[in-house]
């Protein structure tokens, strides 16, 4: 069996304990309360008594038992109610000693691990067309033990190819860059790709635009979803917001690229100086004179080869890492918020779909010349990678691969024109903006001016090229896009639930992009594209996925000379 289709199957599986055994399943007994910020939370000992309150810190996420649901009575319309659940509250050590040890005061006999009989207050918000909305919701005990379990199994999956992207880049590029020689054409290649890339994502946020326009995604959410989604994430919408607010300006941005410590960089992870440095430090080696910096490129080039053999020992566990990542993105959002967003979910779907095969199959098929299908098939491993992991940082080993042993394009290419596009290319994560400023709009009944449009493209423009190649990185430069065109950041809470699931399909798409984009600057660059079969890649152990760990490793003794 081929690996993308173990990884189809891993993602199969994942979807299904998700739906099934998650922690919002509505096949399990709601038993929990589960909170983001326990600071912000009244819990007492006596509800009738303020007095006993305890002061949880801020901050802290917190999970409570529920012993005893709380009981509202009649519910008056229109108006706001509260009531009390009994729960059970387990201390810890920053419990004790918050707020100068009130808690310990409050509880005889506190210490760490005391469980505490505790009462969580319930709020009731009214809904425009009648009913009430409980907060916070509760969830399941055993779905949620059931994604503690798996966590770990992917993570150790995120944090082993994770571990390969630094030293394959700096790597991959210093290579490339040293085997380019002209520094004339590292110039040429860098300005193609970047306009190329600017231009797709200017592109793709019009296409989110033109999409939500037609669909009106926002005329579909009824009140009662609105006031529910609000209530169950409007504690998040700070968080973004903050940091949004905090996210440098461009000309820090530029200023940014040029590392102050390159060993810094590298050991932080930041891709753009990493590619700066390594750049220069290529330009260097190619000017040192013949044969100097020789030396120094053949032990980059082994480290580079032996990063790719990493790449398939961590693909050999993929389809497990990939089936513990998906239940609990799938597990977490559950089914009730995939159902109130699904026509907004849907319309970003359609606008990614439209965006990667008219805009980038145009891009392939008519600039490079090469099949489309062909090109798909050669890229699979990457996009599942890209799908599955929501990153475009995570995926770029994977790309790097696809792109030089799947389609034969160049090392001093790609290892240029990836690293870059994994940076600043994110036309999914900018066409999502679009359509979730629109929507957004929709839903508070704002009426968006052509130039207010015009701002929302701008905006998600250049604020998809600043986005981190990580999970979540585009609701904090969303945060940025409302603002810049006057749409309300609370409306963040209405998509927050479905954002990790939808962050899946637009990675994908980047990852489509920077794969596409390379493909034909290679082809600019006098390069022949060659996609390799299914056949072929099962074929040849030596290029493609299948077959490279079937070798055995072989002693390697030091030179003694």
């Amino acid at each position: 069996m081929q690996i993308y289709t173990k990884i189809l199957l891993g993602m199969a599986v994942g979807t299904v304990v998700g739906l099934t055994l998650g922690p919002n399943s509505s096949l399990l007994e709601a038993d929990v309360y589960s909170l983001r910020d326990g600071g912000a939370a009244e819990v007492r000992l006596d509800p009738a008594q303020p007095a006993t309150a305890l002061p949880l810190p801020k901050g802290m996420a917190l999970k409570v038992d529920i012993l005893e649901p709380p009981d509202p009575g009649p519910l008056q319309a229109n108006q706001p109610a509260e009531a009390w659940a009994k729960v059970n509250l387990v201390l810890n050590e920053r419990m004790l000693l918050a707020n100068k040890g009130r808690v310990a005061e409050l509880v005889e006999k506190a210490r760490p691990g005391t469980v505490v009989a505790a009462w969580l207050q319930i709020r009731y918000l009214p809904l425009e067309g009648g009913g009430h909305q409980a907060t916070p919701v509760p969830i399941s005990g055993l779905g949620d033990q059931v994604i503690a379990f798996v966590h770990p199994i992917g993570e150790v999956f995120m944090r082993g190819i994770k571990m390969v992207i630094v030293p394959l880049v700096f790597a991959s590029l210093l290579v490339g860059i040293a085997s380019l020689g002209d520094i004339r054409k590292l110039g040429r290649l860098g300005g193609r790709t970047l306009a190329l890339y600017m231009i797709t994502t200017a592109v793709a946020v019009t296409i989110g635009l033109l999409v939500a326009h037609i669909i009106q995604p926002g005329e579909f959410i009824d009140a009662a979803d609105k006031a529910r989604l609000t209530a169950q994430f409007a504690g998040d919408v700070g968080d973004k917001a903050a940091k949004a607010a905090a996210a440098p300006s461009t000309i820090e941005n530029l200023l940014n690229i040029i590392p102050e410590n390159p060993l810094q960089a590298l050991t932080n992870g930041d891709m753009l100086q990493i590619i700066f440095f390594a750049v220069v430090f290529g330009i260097a080696l190619t000017m040192l004179g013949e044969g100097e910096g020789k030396i120094v490129v053949t032990f980059f080039d082994k480290v580079q080869h032996a990063m790719i053999m990493v790449i398939h020992m961590v693909m050999a566990v993929a389809p497990y890492g990939v089936a513990a990542l998906v239940a609990e993105v799938v597990g977490q959002s559950g089914a009730s918020v995939l159902g109130a967003l699904l026509v907004y979910g849907l319309t970003v779907v359609v606008g990614l779909f439209l965006h990667a095969t008219l805009v980038y199959g145009g891009l392939v098929r008519v600039l490079a010349k090469v099949p489309l299908m062909g090109f798909l098939k050669a890229i699979r491993p990457a996009q599942l990678i890209a799908f599955s992991t929501s990153s475009s940082s995570a995926a770029l080993p994977v790309s790097m691969e696809c792109a030089e042993d799947n389609l034969g394009v160049s090392n001093s290419v790609s290892s240029f024109v990836l690293p870059l596009g994994s940076t600043v290319n994110m036309d999914g994560t900018a066409l999502y903006q679009g359509v979730a400023a629109l929507f957004i709009a929709q839903v508070f009944d704002i009426q968006l001016t052509l130039g207010d449009q015009l701002s929302i493209v701008g905006a998600a423009t250049m604020a998809s090229v600043g986005a981190a190649g990580v999970p979540g990185a585009g609701m904090v430069t969303l945060a940025m896009v409302l603002t810049a065109s006057g749409i309300p950041q609370v409306g963040l809470a209405l998509i927050l639930g479905m954002d990790r699931l939808l962050d899946m399909f637009r990675t994908a798409v980047n990852v489509t992009g920077d794969l596409s984009v390379t493909t034909v600057m290679a082809v600019a660059e006098g390069e022949t594209i060659d996609p390799l079969s299914s056949a072929e890649d099962a074929k040849d152990p030596n290029r493609g996925f299948e077959g490279r760990l079937d070798r055995e490793p072989e002693p390697i003794e030091p030179d003694q000379g």
